[in-house]
């Protein structure tokens, strides 16, 4: 089969490996039919260590099952699924709890001898806890939006959720990419009447007011503070959503989060060190939450308004590719030629 591999900064490689095959009765093998590239896959794209053996990369698809292990229950070979970006048995002390980016037994995508999405092809283990069967053929319209439950939309939700975002929220979104317009749209859903998206990309800022975003601030630094500040008469938001994993948008979460608000980060940060003492946070009662989001949690909760047409968060992809042209996606999405790269092997 086809996979991706990246070998360095900028160098990502369409290579021909031998196909996935069952490792583990836990195990399923599944063709996908859809993929992309992920604004968190940028980062490797720009600092990863030149290598003679490759990354795999990818970790968002829609596939068919085309094998099983003896153990999983509830698939049948045929069936379309959705995975989320973490592998997990969905029954550990840490699933239960909503936590499946810490399953005892799960994982991640393109790590420890798992191979990457962005591939025709793909072993995944702990099938039964981690895939989501979808009531749709693969040729259905609905597969963007659908694609965006394995990530972007459970992670932007996961932000809101953090941020415990309702009805009486004031909610500042840092960041105009994918993620960050999936965090408007979930802090819509989740009743918020007043979101300021911060971003400076005119075509994504408009997405962002389709998708909920009261107001849009293009300014960066202390004068994109200050606007927040003006929009909210001196006081900050009640939370903020840090989409981009950066020092500045740190700062800038720090700069315009009121007294006794959140900032909820899923942003992959970019940092270790960053200002958490009594004048930033602890002074004004500040909480910092986020992580890395337990999409599995979430899935069956957004599916329904997926299938049902009431939210499109499919928007997101603007450009489709064969699995080919994958490093034209990643130029494409580090120059902002492109929001999100939809990849259809």
């Amino acid at each position: 089969m086809r996979a991706t591999f990246m070998y360095g900064a900028g160098d990502v490689r369409v290579e021909t490996v031998p196909d996935p095959g069952l490792q583990q009765p836990t195990d399923a093998v599944v063709r996908i039919v859809r993929s992309c590239v992920c604004g968190s896959d940028l980062h490797p794209y720009h600092s990863l260590p030149a290598s003679e053996q490759g990354t795999p990369m990818g970790h968002e698809f829609l596939g068919v099952i085309e094998d099983l292990g003896q153990e999983v229950t509830g698939f049948k070979r045929g069936d379309l699924v959705v995975a989320p970006f973490a592998y997990s048995d969905n029954t550990c002390v840490f699933c239960r709890e909503g936590l499946h980016t810490s399953c005892l037994n799960g994982g991640f995508w393109a790590v420890g001898g798992v191979g990457g999405a962005q591939a025709e092809a793909i072993r995944v283990p702990q099938a039964q806890g981690t895939l989501v069967k979808l009531p749709v053929d693969e040729d259905s319209e609905l597969l963007p939006s659908l694609l965006t439950l394995a990530d972007v939309y459970g992670t932007g939700y996961h932000a809101a959720k953090q941020a415990d975002v309702n009805a009486r929220t004031t909610v500042a979104v840092i960041g105009d990419g994918a993620v960050g317009l999936m965090a408007v749209l979930s802090a819509r859903r989740l009743g918020a009447e007043r979101i300021i998206l911060m971003g400076r990309h005119e075509d994504r800022t408009k997405l962002g007011v389709d998708f909920g975003a009261t107001d849009v601030v293009p300014e960066r630094g202390s004068e994109g503070v200050e606007r927040v500040r003006e929009l909210t008469g001196g006081e900050g938001v009640h939370a903020v959503l840090e989409a981009v994993g950066y020092m500045n948008s740190y700062e800038t979460a720090v700069g315009v989060v009121r007294p006794g608000g959140v900032i909820s980060r899923v942003g992959v940060p970019q940092y270790e060190d960053a200002p958490i003492g009594f004048g930033s946070l602890f002074g004004p009662n500040i909480t910092l939450t986020g992580g890395p989001a337990p999409v599995r949690a979430y899935i069956e909760e957004l599916l329904p308004d997926v299938l049902e047409g009431r939210v499109e968060p499919g928007r997101v992809f603007d450009r489709t590719i064969g699995l080919e042209r994958v490093p034209d996606g990643y130029r494409a999405m580090d120059g902002r030629t492109a929001l999100k790269v939809l990849i259809q092997p």
